[in-house]
């Protein structure tokens, strides 16, 4: 059974309905006004101040949608008041709307357009004055208080404005400042996952080439941990593209899998692949291996691997040590090798990298040669109270 279809004469006709009755609202002001302030038989000013407060409202729909025009008639219908004699109290009350909505044009409109209602309003009300006849001495006075009260409208107007303009300004920057630390994670993830694998695949490639006519057992093997290593990396190369195209999941939708992310607990894998690339990773743990929070177990798996990565593309050697303690709060990483690599402290992304995973964490990090030959990586990872390492 189809849906009825939407009437789409009322649905256009809604917003030219609701812009009619703000400007019927509007242009009704001024006459209303005039036939509210007017004085009554008992001379008392309650009636004409609340008539003339109630029909103020009028011109609020038009001053949100086209504030000039609506302003325009406010201050016709406060001129228009004067030829009526008006209690002192609807002329306060007049004034007082005028500059709220000069006040509210400041703040929501820009400046060029703020100045175009202020001068007009300013004028209107100084001629307001002189028609009501106050005196020289009483209309100076009346000038100067009608100008001190729209610069107070126009200096709150202007703050809001302000504090408007600043609140707007911080939201983009943190959105700016958070796309830019996504966008840096996602980039030391793709770097760590990938420079390993391609790493271990780019030498198992020249073992197999080396080998193919003399050892072809050798340029089998070599094979398959290219091919096993093509496919991990594949793998997990889609899920964090899943991550990235993934939304926030509609009716009927079913959500990306999470994958669970690396961690220490998949050090022995890692360091199978980094065997299979001709360096051996000799694992030392110190202290009791406990869960660790995950951005800390995520974080020191990848400064391990890219650790490792450095080692099997730079040091040249057949073997490393990998020793991973906690020693008062803290998760001491470090990977050392006695190679006669080039790598120096500081190049490359793999050291940034580390670097920043470090330093978001809050921890220490180093990375240079040593003195007695070869390179060493270390990271020191504060651990919350009762935490220990994986």
């Amino acid at each position: 059974m189809s849906a009825k279809p939407r009437p789409l004469l009322s649905w256009h006709l809604r917003p030219a309905a609701r812009a009619a009755l703000a400007w019927c609202g509007a242009i009704a002001y001024p006459f209303a006004l005039f036939f509210a302030a007017r004085g009554t038989p008992f001379d008392s000013p309650g009636l004409p101040f609340v008539s003339a407060a109630a029909v103020t409202v009028l011109p609020l729909g038009l001053l949100h949608r086209r504030p000039l025009p609506a302003l325009a008639l406010m201050l016709l219908g406060t001129y228009v008041t004067a030829t009526t004699t008006p209690f002192w109290q609807v002329v306060y009350l007049l004034v007082l709307a005028n500059d709220l909505a000069a006040g509210y044009i400041v703040a929501t409109r820009p400046r060029r357009i703020a100045v175009t209602a202020a001068v007009p309003t300013l004028g209107v009300q100084i001629a307001f004055a002189a028609r009501l006849g106050t005196g020289t001495d009483g209309f100076a006075r009346t000038v100067v208080v009608l100008v001190l009260a729209l610069a107070a409208a126009w200096m709150t107007g202007h703050s809001v404005r302000e504090r408007r303009e600043h609140a707007a300004a911080l939201r983009s920057q943190t959105a700016a400042r958070a796309v830019a630390a996504e966008r840096l994670r996602i980039a030391r993830e793709l770097h760590d996952m990938i420079a390993h694998s391609i790493g271990v695949i780019a030498i198992q490639a020249g073992v197999g080439r080396r080998v193919i006519d003399t050892q072809p057992d050798e340029a089998r093997n070599a094979l398959a941990t290219i091919e096993d290593t093509s496919r991990e990396t594949l793998a997990g190369l889609r899920r964090t593209l899943g991550a990235l195209r993934r939304t926030e999941p509609g009716p009927g939708a079913e959500a990306a899998p999470r994958e669970p992310a690396p961690g220490l607990a998949d050090l022995d894998r890692l360091t199978a692949s980094t065997k299979d690339a001709g360096v051996h990773a000799d694992v030392r743990w110190l202290g009791e291996r406990r869960p660790l929070p995950p951005d800390i177990d995520l974080a020191a798996f990848r400064i391990v691997q890219e650790a490792l990565t450095n080692v099997v593309r730079h040091a040249d050697t057949p073997d490393c040590r990998v020793t991973i303690g906690n020693q008062d709060g803290e998760l001491t990483i470090e990977v050392a090798d006695d190679g006669r690599g080039g790598l120096t402290s500081g190049t490359g992304y793999g050291i940034t990298g580390m670097r920043e995973r470090v330093s978001l964490l809050r921890g220490q990090f180093t990375a240079g040669p040593r003195p007695e030959g070869g390179f060493r990586v270390a990271a020191r990872l504060p651990l919350s109270e009762g935490v220990h390492i994986s």
